[in-house]
């Protein structure tokens, strides 16, 4: 653990914790930071001007990254008939029905991301006091209550991430992995800081991007500049 913590203190002299970097910069320096034995992920961190216990300052969605995320998400789905092959035929890693829902029920969770038909959603709501805690439970906002099926399984295998206000105003994403290069890294995160601004609510008053960072798994907080962002 004491090498652990040496190596730690000597990746955090690497970064001016008073500073906000250009998006470039910082994505260097995450990538400078990222000594751990592993790919680690990337992952981009924003505090919003807004207040989460208000309805109608809620903001979730989904968007596919321009260079996905470097993670091979598993995906259930829930269809039957036609739509079940059409899953299959996407590349789904589980399709099912009733079977599904059982296993689930028995404490089965071998899957990063589930799509169901609206025409399932009355038995696989039953799931939702166990699916909902772990942020699995489809939604039509994050585009995984649908029958575009194919469309929903295809996105996902392509990067698509999710996210969603907690109650603190802050949201969290993944925008790669270390081993990505930088202008990858960048444009993954100016993406997601587009599809944040565009998602800014109406009711929400003064500053709304208030700061971001970035990170890998390992490695320290590097704040990033977003003045650009801030309208």
């Amino acid at each position: 653990m004491a090498k652990k913590s040496k190596k730690q203190q000597e990746l955090q002299k690497l970064v001016d914790r008073t500073k906000a970097y250009e998006v470039n910069e910082a994505i260097s320096l995450v990538k400078e930071t990222s000594k751990a034995g592993f790919d680690e992920t990337v992952e981009a961190a924003f505090r919003l001007g807004v207040d989460p216990k208000k309805a109608d300052q809620q903001i979730r969605g989904a968007m596919v990254l321009p260079h996905g995320t470097g993670k091979s998400q598993r995906v259930l789905v829930f269809a039957k008939g036609d739509k079940a092959k059409e899953a299959e035929a996407a590349g789904a890693d589980y399709v099912g029905e009733q079977d599904l829902i059982n296993q689930i029920n028995q404490g089965w969770f071998d899957f990063d991301v589930v799509v169901a038909t609206p025409d399932m959603m009355a038995e696989v709501g039953k799931l939702g006091r166990v699916l909902g805690p772990k942020g699995l439970m489809p939604n039509p906002k994050t585009g995984t209550v649908t029958f575009e099926v194919e469309k929903a399984v295809n996105e996902i295998k392509a990067g698509k991430v999710e996210y969603r206000v907690d109650k603190a105003a802050n949201i969290h994403v993944p925008i790669g992995k270390a081993s990505f290069d930088e202008a990858k890294l960048a444009e993954n995160f100016e993406a997601i800081t587009d599809a944040l601004v565009k998602a800014k609510p109406q009711a929400a008053k003064g500053t709304y991007m208030r700061n971001a960072a970035v990170s890998s798994t390992m490695g320290p907080g590097i704040k990033v500049d977003v003045s650009s962002y801030v309208k």
